[in-house]
């Protein structure tokens, strides 16, 4: 089974600007290796109607993979010597992007969708980084060790479940600071399981409205909580103070930061509001069926194993 767990971190002047320096340089690598393989598809693909018959057609080149891309990473490295600052393991994991969102362009998903066109990163676009692999002991007391960061604070509001063993660590950056995610992984802890038969005592029905929130079998209604409203005159006088700013300047960067602080004060309450409002359905049932948007016509249901995580 595994979760994660986020925590808040506390680094220093040096530490930021250690992690926005790797940030930047990150953001300059995927940029260039995505357009290494937009160069390659657009030099060598040749639709089948579309062939010529008299032009010889040019050999083609090899094509840019990942692990071609992250041999030549030896190469960046000398030509510019400060991605020797940045761990080799998040300078390849930023090749791994690179190679998934290229995929995800190609292939399909499991509904038989596909994604858009990759995009490239503009400044401050590119807001975490990860670490593949890193020290079962690397949390000491109320710090973390990251290589070539060193130890930074963190705010460790839950301790990490016994038995469970840290898979990855992925610092990101959001309006109100830098955290830190921690993919944790035990494989004794069965996964949870979809295969429950949906009886009348162990399933409750949900049908999610524009009035209510959701209503259940049982006659309960939730009311939608309304917290952008709610904050709509605040963002309307933060956004004003925005527009008046020049463009570019430090006054503007800082009302910049203080109108992205107010729209995550709303997106926090309103995934607090989710995963509690889950949370209390998930102990009165063990299977939740509801109404399937695309077939709401057809009245048809759709099951989903209801079980409760404990470590969430």
């Amino acid at each position: 089974m595994g979760t994660a767990y986020q925590y808040k971190l506390r680094p220093n002047s040096y530490q930021i600007a250690t992690i926005e320096t790797w940030l930047e340089l990150l953001c300059r690598q995927y940029n260039y290796r995505l357009s290494e393989r937009f160069s390659w598809w657009e030099e060598n693909r040749c639709p089948v109607n579309a062939c010529p018959l008299v032009m010889p057609i040019p050999q083609l080149l090899d094509d840019p993979n990942y692990y071609s891309q992250k041999k030549d990473l030896v190469n960046t490295k000398d030509k510019f010597p400060s991605y020797k600052l940045i761990h080799s393991q998040v300078l390849q994991d930023c090749i791994k992007r690179v190679k998934l969102a290229f995929d995800r362009w190609f292939k399909a998903d499991k509904n038989g969708t596909r994604l858009g066109k990759p995009r490239f990163n503009g400044i401050g676009r590119y807001r975490s980084f990860t670490y593949p692999q890193i020290k079962q002991n690397c949390i000491e007391g109320n710090q973390i060790n990251l290589p070539k960061i060193g130890n930074i604070k963190l705010i460790q509001h839950r301790p990490l479940p016994d038995g469970f063993q840290i898979k990855t660590v992925t610092i990101s950056r959001k309006a109100d600071g830098y955290y830190i995610t921690l993919s944790l992984e035990n494989k004794s802890v069965p996964a949870l399981t979809t295969k429950v038969e949906p009886t009348l005592k162990n399933t409750l029905g949900i049908d999610m409205g524009l009035k209510e929130f959701l209503v259940t079998s049982e006659g309960e209604s939730i009311p939608i909580p309304q917290y952008y409203r709610k904050y709509q005159q605040r963002l309307k006088t933060l956004q004003k103070r925005l527009s008046r700013k020049k463009k570019g300047s430090k006054r503007w960067l800082k009302a910049v930061k203080t109108v992205a602080k107010q729209h995550k004060k709303v997106a926090d309450k309103r995934k607090d509001f989710h995963f509690k409002t889950a949370n209390e359905l998930l102990s009165k049932a063990e299977v939740i069926a509801h109404v399937d948007a695309e077939r709401r016509a057809g009245g048809k249901l759709k099951y989903q194993r209801a079980s409760k995580d404990p470590f969430e």
